[in-house]
């Protein structure tokens, strides 16, 4: 499931692909994909112009010219290709938006959604998110204050997005590494020197994975050679059996409360 690299790496990327472009057209094949009947989706999304996009925790906000949002969600399985019909991927495509003879394709929402909203609706459904991890605001003295009285296994935690918002399986793990900590040591357990490591590994992996292009199997589009680039730099996620980059020993994978999770038992503690 694309987590917050992904989606910061996505938004960044579409803003300069379709900032103050128009829609000119709406088809949708599923009508599960999207909150409304398909004549009233298409009817307030077509003609409009897209003034911005935006992330919040693992969800894009496509902000319109009518005050309207389209929530995107893609959960597992989904993703974005935005080319002309002739470089269309063969896979099915359950929304398109089209930009005159360029369009945005999403693919694989089968548990995914793009959903219309105002712009009141969009916060309520929002609301219940956790901090943003990489704001400006959330310094290093917040994060401790925040932790104090949160308990619960790390790994668990920190795929909570009540607790903070954006990070996935993949990135959990890459984190605890990072910080030298064992996904299933217990959050209220660390000493004050492990909680500043916590955060500085947070500060440090999603920055990193993003600026790489973080690890979706597809490009967005023709040439793009930046989005996934972060699948051959995981330092234990998905990679059991192959040798720690730090101590050589091997990354062993086990299972969280159904969550698959990969670390070091050697160089994390």
């Amino acid at each position: 499931m694309p987590e917050l690299p992904e989606m910061e790496n996505y938004k960044r990327n579409l803003n300069q692909l379709l900032q103050n472009k128009m829609i000119t057209d709406v088809i949708i094949n599923r009508e599960k994909s999207v909150n409304v009947a398909p004549i009233l989706f298409i009817g307030a999304v077509r003609g409009t112009t897209i003034q911005a996009v935006e992330r919040r925790a693992k969800h894009l906000l496509f902000r319109l010219s009518n005050n309207k949002v389209l929530l995107l969600h893609l959960m597992l399985g989904g993703w974005m290709y935005y080319s002309e019909e002739k470089d269309k991927p063969k896979r099915t495509v359950q929304v398109q938006l089209s930009f005159g003879e360029k369009h945005l394709y999403f693919i694989g929402l089968r548990l995914g959604y793009l959903h219309l909203y105002t712009e009141q609706e969009v916060e309520q459904e929002l609301a219940d998110l956790g901090p943003e991890p990489l704001d400006a605001s959330f310094t290093e003295e917040q994060f401790l204050s925040y932790i104090e009285k949160k308990r619960g296994m790390l790994k668990l935690k920190l795929v909570d997005q009540h607790f903070l918002s954006g990070i996935g399986n993949c990135y959990s793990d890459e984190i605890c590494y990072d910080a030298r900590l064992l996904p299933e040591r217990k959050l209220e357990d660390l000493s004050g020197d492990e909680r500043s490591a916590l955060y500085t590994s947070i500060r440090t992996v999603l920055p990193e994975a993003t600026e790489i292009g973080g690890y979706m199997e597809h490009p967005l589009f023709v040439g793009d050679t930046k989005t996934g680039a972060y699948n051959d730099k995981c330092r234990v996620y998905d990679c059991e059996g192959q040798s720690c980059q730090r101590c050589g020993s091997k990354i062993v994978k086990t299972e969280i409360s159904s969550k698959k999770t990969f670390f070091c038992p050697v160089c994390q503690h």
